[in-house]
């Protein structure tokens, strides 16, 4: 039985002692967890099965014309920053997976409505990151051009140096829970 949830890398899915752990699933501290992008997934063990417990997994759904075009909210990752631009793939056209990834493009004049003179690409996102955008245009041949400079678009999910899974702060800062370290990114609003 298929499930329109769509999860991030990290994201609870369950306790380990209600579910079997299944393909892109992962057991830490007696909760499953979602090893990557995609669709929650669960399936009820047959009567002969001798664990009882449904099975939950993470796979990803083929969207098959989810093509990005202008004005699209696609959620993509960052792959690397530097001074004047993110790179990133785009993973999933509003809530549809995509088979294979599309490159994209953050410029800095993309990153925010105000102030671009003071925009810094690496206090806005770093590698890891997953962000919100909308496509701007088609771009190059290599890439999409994306934008973050609505108030609900920018950084959803990010990891701290510590590796634990940061929480927003405000508009331009997320917190790392475990070391109380801040961080500067461009934070989506919920």
């Amino acid at each position: 039985m298929a499930s329109t949830r769509c999860v991030c890398p990290g994201d609870r899915l369950g306790a380990s002692a209600d579910f079997v752990a299944g393909p892109g699933v992962y057991n830490h501290s007696q909760h499953l967890l979602a090893e990557s992008l995609g669709f929650v997934q669960i399936v009820q063990p047959g009567v002969a099965a001798s664990d009882q417990r449904p099975s939950i997994s993470v796979s990803r759904r083929i969207a098959s014309s989810a093509l990005p075009k202008p004005g699209d909210k696609v959620t993509c990752k960052v792959l690397k920053t530097n001074p004047r631009l993110a790179l990133v793939n785009i993973v999933c056209v509003g809530p549809k997976v995509l088979e294979e990834a599309f490159s994209g493009v953050i410029r800095r004049t993309d990153v925010r409505a105000t102030e671009i003179d003071k925009v810094e690409i690496y206090s806005s996102f770093r590698p890891g990151d997953i962000v919100i955008a909308e496509v701007v245009s088609l771009g190059d041949a290599r890439s999409y051009y994306l934008s973050t400079a609505k108030n609900d678009l920018g950084v959803v999910y990010a990891k701290s140096v510590a590796g634990e899974v940061m929480v927003a702060t405000g508009w331009e800062t997320m917190i790392c829970p475990v070391t109380k370290s801040v961080e500067k990114r461009k934070v989506a609003k919920k």
